[in-house]
């Protein structure tokens, strides 16, 4: 287990963490830090406890807003999967009906083709 010390609001605090999360770890508490600083600069000196219990309601806000977000985007992206099913499944669909009136067509074509290659009176008795 690794150990990091992070400074909050001019204090020194020693952490351990998984081994190699040590920069992890100090970024949030640089983050957490920078939003106590906020705070401070906004509020002026309302005591160390109040500033950190603010800045912890505020860094969990932007979570919950960052967790909304996602919730979302979540939601539109199945939304998209959907409907790029849909139209996969249309296309097929379609592709289908095409690939079945061109064989038609062809099929009459042929016909087409064979009648006008036979030669006259050829074809017209069926005894024959």
């Amino acid at each position: 287990m690794a150990q990091v010390s992070v400074t909050i609001n001019g204090r020194t605090f020693r952490m351990a963490c998984d081994d190699g999360e040590e920069d992890r770890l100090s970024g949030l508490a640089r983050r957490f830090d920078a939003a106590i600083s906020q705070l401070r600069s906004g509020f002026g000196e309302i005591g160390d406890q109040r500033l950190t219990v603010m800045a912890g309601i505020m860094m969990t806000d932007q979570l919950s807003e960052a967790e909304r977000r996602l919730q979302a985007a979540q939601a539109e992206v199945a939304a998209l999967k959907e409907s790029r099913d849909t139209v996969l499944s249309r296309t097929d669909e379609i592709e289908h009906d095409v690939a079945h009136r061109l064989e038609a067509a062809a099929v009459r074509i042929e016909a087409l083709a064979d009648a006008l290659n036979r030669k006259p009176g050829e074809g017209d008795d069926p005894d024959a």
